[in-house]
């Protein structure tokens, strides 16, 4: 049996007022390519998760990329909310193996 690895991105954290998320929202990467949600994604998000979630999909640890520790990463969207009046998230991401058949 192969063991696959499902992401769980959630939002840790708002500065600002974002108006897409909201803190505790989350959703899933499955497979290092399947994003399922029933949320509405920003792209401004989406963007900051991109560089990490294969390698995070593959078995890297956060540790390793330098994103966090003990399984979990956190990065962080791209809106300066101090220029723009918007929202940053942080966002937590744990790596969770489920096992295949």
């Amino acid at each position: 049996k192969d063991m696959k690895r499902k992401l769980k991105v959630v939002v840790r954290e708002i500065k600002g007022k974002c108006p897409a998320f909201k803190e505790g929202d989350e959703f899933f990467i499955y497979d290092g390519y399947l994003l399922k949600t029933d949320l509405p994604l920003c792209l401004h998000a989406l963007s900051s998760l991109i560089p990490y979630y294969v390698a995070l999909s593959r078995g890297i640890k956060p540790e390793e990329l330098n994103l966090g520790k003990d399984g979990r990463a956190y990065v962080q969207c791209l809106d300066p909310c101090e220029y723009t009046g918007g929202g940053t998230v942080i966002f937590e991401i744990h790596v969770k193996e489920t096992e295949e058949a």
